[in-house]
């Protein structure tokens, strides 16, 4: 990254009641800054003249010093041109390149004591975050953050609950598995007392808005929306008091300087706030390049068998689907060490090899924060057990660990993260998170942190009726919220019938899925009987689908109605688009920017369970219907 100071500064020196203004590099993006009420520290944001944050209060509480009222800005930095490119191993752009205006601020409280605000404006977004100096060494711990978003009262939200801390499942939430609320006006309460999750949605008449954060180090907790938000005005929530690892932290704390993660607010359509780099932008670069690291497909036979599966004869089975649909992965879920064990183990690896596929096993996070009976289970809490898990997996080829039911967002969780991922790639192993928090960029400073659930996924659509009600529309939901910066393990795709369940999706919508959602890892819902009874092209397909992207441009689409996304892998592009809706829609797509002549259209057949395909002649603008709750795919 390189910092390139400016020749003019974008105001004077500080000032009582002093404006100070920051633009993106581009002048579309309007960052003011200014002194409030009661000595508070106020900011907000314009676009192209238009409002999009009104005044908006800063601040925080630590353990040994308040930064929310008596504030005065002492001085007002340098502002400096900020660029960076790097390389993602896995996700929706390979290549990128960052470019944003920065200026920080310091900050003295009416004891004297000292913060820093960095404000950095790219042409796509606000990111913010507080530097807190520590001289002394002793322990400085933040108590609550004071940071708001105030949106005018006629703007819209897209909101995920967050689930009441030690609910659900074996008391495992929360897990960023609830529903959206769609399209609600802005300053509606959470349904529960834990606040609303990042990342968060909101169109405020003119601009499209997405707020998450990235840039976590492991000293800090994660944080969401507070449950309240009263006259449009969202504030930083913090975690439950129940959301740490046995014994751990829940507020960030350190005995040397530390910042808190930036805070991110993406503004403008909805294709700019879609595609996106703001979240691994603001992330810190990869711990070491890792070049072992490989993105793919894998076959998973938990997702429809469940934990009867989990035993060598199926998971032969899957092997074999794996290397027949040019998979390079097999996903080996719960209890594998009672059901066969490691000697087995290493005979279904040996079996494998040879059919380049290559195996991943799960195991539970817990130590003591859950009452979930699947196993392997507390074997990773503790470093020296965690170390020789993770050798013996090495030596005897696995290429990496699922890793599941995670406590919440508390300071100790967020380092557990850090810790795990960490020695597993001092072991050349993969990493995926279930049962989990948010990844926020972490898969740029570890690549092989392949991919996080966080999201109420295919499983849950096995579970319940109800679930699988709403999956259309909630599927709809993702490329503009959880998606857009981060892997996703939603687990996609199934054509066949699922147990006990009505799909409501179409085949087409299913077909759609692992392109239009990002996974380093993107692991297959469809069993190898299912699979079978789909015409070869379809089989054909998915043996080519990249889960690493050269480019990506959002069509069409409106949250939770209907997405179509184009992604680009060298010269190939692939089209996905669902209609999450009851009613049929027509789209023209414009294509034009494809050199292409012709390309291959499959979407559904004249039954939700059938498909169609055909070959169509490129047009700058290309007319489709979609079923409801159907879709399509395009390969040029």
């Amino acid at each position: 990254m390189k910092l390139r100071y400016l020749a003019v500064l974008a105001l004077s020196g500080c000032g009582a009641e002093q404006e100070h203004r920051l633009t993106s590099p581009d002048g579309d993006l309007v960052l003011t800054l200014s002194e409030g009420e009661r000595g508070r520290i106020e900011y907000s944001l314009s676009h192209n003249n238009r409002a999009v944050l009104e005044p908006s209060p800063l601040g925080l509480v630590l353990n040994d010093a308040r930064f929310d009222t008596n504030l005065t800005l002492v001085d007002a930095g340098e502002v400096s041109e900020v660029t960076d490119r790097y390389t993602m191993a896995h996700g929706k752009q390979r290549e990128i390149s960052y470019s944003a205006n920065e200026q920080v601020f310091s900050v003295k409280n009416a004891e004297g004591d000292s913060l820093k605000v960095a404000f950095r404006l790219s042409d796509d977004g606000l990111a913010f975050q507080y530097r807190i100096p520590n001289e002394t060494g002793k322990s400085r711990s933040l108590n609550r953050e004071l940071t708001g978003f105030d949106f005018s009262s006629n703007s819209k939200a897209w909101l995920q609950p967050v689930a009441v801390a030690q609910t659900g499942f074996a008391n495992t939430n929360p897990s960023y598995e609830e529903h959206y609320q769609m399209n609600i006006p802005v300053g509606t309460d959470s349904p529960t007392e834990a606040g609303w999750v990042f990342p968060s949605l909101f169109y405020t008449g003119n601009d499209w808005v997405l707020i998450t954060e990235a840039g976590m180090d492991g000293r800090f907790n994660a944080s969401r929306l507070a449950q309240q938000s009263p006259e449009g005005e969202y504030r930083i929530g913090k975690p439950m008091e129940a959301e740490v690892v046995t014994n751990g932290a829940l507020m960030a704390n350190a005995d040397s300087a530390f910042a808190s993660p930036w805070r991110i607010v993406t503004v403008g359509d909805l294709a700019t706030v879609t595609e996106s780099t703001l979240g691994t932008d603001l992330a810190a670069p990869a711990v070491a390049e890792m070049d072992w690291v490989t993105p793919g497909l894998s076959a998973w036979s938990w997702a429809l068998l469940k934990d009867e599966s989990v035993n060598v004869k199926t998971t032969r089975e899957f092997i074999d689907y794996a290397a027949q649909m040019n998979w390079p992965y097999v996903l080996i879920d719960v209890n594998w060490d009672q059901n066969f064990g490691w000697e087995k183990l290493a005979e279904l690896v040996n079996y494998a090899n040879p059919k380049n596929v290559g195996l991943l096993v799960w195991y539970n996070s817990s130590g003591e924060w859950n009452e979930t009976e699947y196993t392997p289970k507390s074997k990773l809490f503790d470093r020296e057990s965690r170390l020789q898990q993770f050798a013996r997996l090495q030596e005897i080829g696995i290429k990496g660990v699922k890793i599941d039911f995670f406590p919440g967002d508390g300071q100790s969780v967020m380092q557990y993260y850090h810790d795990l991922v960490s020695d597993a790639a001092d072991h050349n192993l993969m990493v995926n998170y279930h049962g989990s928090s948010l990844p926020r960029g972490l898969h740029r400073t570890y690549p092989n942190m392949m991919t996080m659930e966080s999201v109420n996924g295919f499983e849950m659509i096995t579970f319940t009726q109800q679930t699988a009600d709403k999956a259309p529309s909630h599927m709809a939901m993702l490329p503009f919220t959880r998606n857009v910066f981060d892997p996703m393990d939603f687990t996609p795709t199934t054509f066949d019938e699922i147990p006990n369940i009505e799909r409501r999706t179409s085949n087409g919508f299913e077909l759609a899925l692992p392109v239009l959602f990002t996974s380093g890892i993107q692991h297959i819902a469809e069993t190898p009987q299912g699979m079978a009874k789909v015409p070869e092209y379809i089989r054909e397909y998915l043996r080519d689908i990249p889960t690493l992207w050269d480019e990506t441009r959002l069509l069409t689409g409106m949250p939770g109605e209907h997405a179509v996304i184009a992604r680009r892998r060298g010269s190939d592009w692939f089209i996905a688009g669902i209609n999450g809706t009851d009613s049929e829609k027509s789209l023209n797509l414009d294509l034009s920017f494809i050199d292409k002549a012709s390309g291959q259209l499959i979407t559904d057949g004249d039954t939700d369970r059938s498909f169609r395909q055909s070959e169509i002649v490129n047009q700058d603008d290309f007319a489709i219907t979609l079923r409801p709750r159907g879709g399509f795919v395009i390969n040029f």
